[in-house]
């Protein structure tokens, strides 16, 4: 296992994460004893973070990941969020404090180690949410603070009032444009760049040909990306890939997350499963080693800012980067 610095507060974790979203019916039907098992593999195979929020499954995400950890929790460093509220966000420094112990009885936990914002509350200064973050720092409840979906000005502004040892945002070779924004300010202050959906939501992944491979309640048929002609150009280009991935002997994730993981060592690739088959291909990028030449012709198969459709549905995309 290979692992970075998250942030300049003292934490290190894997340089390959697990993301647990999908373990709560985002991405069809929760299997709970199944993903407590890849959450257990994981561990065994040395992935040392494990991200859930308070939203996943309204709370359910956070007991999953709290009953997986019993027994585990040393081994661990557990990074959750709080503010991303039906009908918007909340960022008040009072809700800060009560998502916090919520989110700790959830979990099942004494500390926090990476708590995030995890979407911007436009009505609340940045400077109000990061203090009382700051407070459950001193408190004792959370170890390092983080932000979700932060625009740059956002991040900074947050770093001038308490350290972050994170921001987490989509990242990967299909959608570049945003970690090309927030890295100069990340790595100007220290902050560790963590990398959600870094397969593009699975369109990376080599397991979707069309939008029929996905459940019919899977909250993906809701995003751009995966819609009409945008879905077949973005498997088009995906396609492309996975013959460059053939030809070099890995599969289509184990190359593009091999790609995400050489942009610098303060990224942290955060893929989310709940199949023990698709953790063990997704940790095999550890092992994948890609010359400047090959990063160039990655980039040449699927240039930055052609991937097609939005990230996320219009309403939603307005919640973010604030």
């Amino acid at each position: 296992m290979q692992f970075r610095a998250l942030g300049t507060q003292g934490l290190k974790v894997s340089a390959l994460s697990l993301g647990c979203m999908s373990m709560s019916g985002t991405y069809g039907p929760a299997e709970d004893e199944q993903s407590i098992r890849v959450i257990h593999k994981a561990i065994a195979l040395g992935v040392t973070m494990v991200d859930t929020s308070d939203a996943y499954g309204k709370g359910h995400n956070e007991e999953l990941v709290g009953k997986a950890l019993k027994g585990r929790r040393q081994k661990v460093v557990v990074a959750t969020k709080f503010g991303n509220v039906e009908g918007g966000a909340n960022g008040r420094p009072d809700y800060v404090h009560q998502a916090c112990e919520a989110s700790l009885k959830r979990l099942g936990v004494d500390v926090i180690d990476l708590y995030y914002q995890h979407r911007v509350d436009p009505s609340v200064p940045i400077e109000d949410t990061v203090g009382a973050m700051g407070e459950l720092v001193t408190q004792g409840k959370v170890r390092a603070l983080g932000l979700s979906e932060a625009a740059p000005a956002t991040v900074r502004r947050a770093a001038d009032t308490h350290p972050i040892a994170a921001l987490q945002s989509e990242f990967s070779i299909m959608y570049q444009d945003i970690a090309a924004a927030s890295l100069p300010v990340c790595r100007e202050k220290g902050i560790a760049y963590v990398a959600y959906a870094p397969l593009g939501r699975s369109l990376l992944g080599g397991r979707i040909n069309t939008s029929a491979d996905l459940p019919s309640n899977d909250r993906r048929l809701q995003h751009p990306r995966f819609q009409g002609d945008n879905l077949t150009q973005n498997l088009s280009r995906a396609a492309k890939l996975k013959e460059f991935a053939a030809d070099k002997g890995v599969t289509l994730a184990q190359l593009v997350l091999a790609w995400l993981l050489a942009q610098g060592k303060d990224i942290i690739a955060l893929p989310g499963t709940k199949h023990i088959e698709y953790l063990e291909d997704n940790l095999g990028a550890l092992e994948v080693q890609l010359t400047g030449g090959e990063l160039a012709q990655m980039n040449a198969l699927f240039p930055s800012g052609t991937a097609a459709g939005a990230r996320y549905p219009e309403k939603q995309l307005a919640s973010l980067q604030l």
